[in-house]
């Protein structure tokens, strides 16, 4: 049973947010294209042009820092062999954060990557991989790279709750709460919306900010209701848990508070509790822990009659 009380929704729902039910067949996928990204590197590291080239769709362009163009495992090999020739104990770790399938066959991943060479400042930079599915195997179809205007070291940190981009939904026979987040402009922040429906009336709403303190050296949180209620967030983890400290301001002038715990069980599924709460000192029981699944888990459950 979801509980709605004195306007703790706002801590609540902080931070409440989506992974999806396609995710059962996606995150297959997701999980062979962040192999074949482990794959590359590996490759690259070694200086195995032969090796690197395989990984490339038969259409594949490859463009060098020079500016030469290749396209096709055959074309990529010698041109990486130049590179490779050229650039001697060349190494790159790469950290994807975004993986996204456009369709059956194609998908997109997104990420950093820094550039060691000997004796040279690392070299930090955007990247954008473009796969394509051949033969059951994901392949390279085109790699974009750029240098980022945001801090990599703030998309590093913010990119340890990648998992809670998408629409997530907590809903029983009287209520629910939908709650979505997605990626700022260059991976500055990650925005969130939520709704609250009780019966067949949105109750609450509101939107949410989180980002990375580089000062503190903490992710913080930040949320605004629709009943003026406002909020502030500090983030801590401890492997797959997250407690996030909650100080607010109700629209009446109250002021609450709340440990909330989210707890990462699967692409499609995490549990919330809130805990440890109060309203101008007043101390309230802790709530049930609830599971929250990604919408489309929830549309694909309800389907399936399970």
């Amino acid at each position: 049973m979801i509980r709605i009380a004195l306007g703790l929704v706002l801590g609540s729902i902080l931070m409440v947010s989506g992974v999806s039910a396609e995710k059962t067949v996606l995150s297959q996928d997701e999980t062979a294209i962040r192999k074949a990204i482990d794959s590359y590197v590996g490759t690259y590291n070694r200086g195995d042009a032969s090796a690197a080239a395989s990984h490339w769709s038969r259409q594949g362009s490859y463009l060098t820092q020079t500016g030469e163009y290749a396209k096709g495992p055959d074309k990529i090999r010698p041109a990486l062999e130049k590179f490779f020739s050229e650039n001697k104990g060349i190494q790159v770790k790469a950290a994807p954060f975004d993986v996204q399938r456009q369709s059956a066959d194609r998908a997109t991943a997104k990420g950093f990557a820094t550039f060691q060479r000997p004796g040279e400042e690392n070299d930090e930079v955007l990247f954008a991989a473009t796969y394509v599915k051949e033969k059951g195997a994901w392949k390279l179809l085109a790699v974009k790279e750029e240098e980022s205007s945001v801090p990599l070291d703030t998309i590093a940190k913010l990119g340890e709750l990648e998992w809670l981009i998408g629409d997530w939904v907590d809903q029983d026979e009287n209520a629910s709460v939908e709650t979505t987040f997605r990626w700022a402009k260059d991976y500055a922040f990650i925005n969130g919306t939520f709704r609250v429906t009780v019966g067949d009336q949105v109750d609450l709403e509101g939107t949410q900010v989180i980002g990375w303190d580089p000062a503190a050296k903490k992710i913080r949180s930040w949320i605004f209701d629709s009943k003026a209620g406002v909020g502030e967030g500090e983030w801590s983890r401890e492997a797959n848990r997250w407690t996030v400290n909650v100080k607010s301001v109700l629209g009446n002038g109250q002021k609450a508070s709340s440990i909330n715990i989210y707890t990462y069980l699967d692409p499609n599924s995490f549990t919330w509790q809130s805990v440890s709460r109060a309203v101008d000192g007043e101390l309230l029981p802790d709530s049930d822990e609830v599971t929250v699944v990604r919408e489309i888990a929830k549309k694909a459950q309800a389907k399936s009659g399970k």
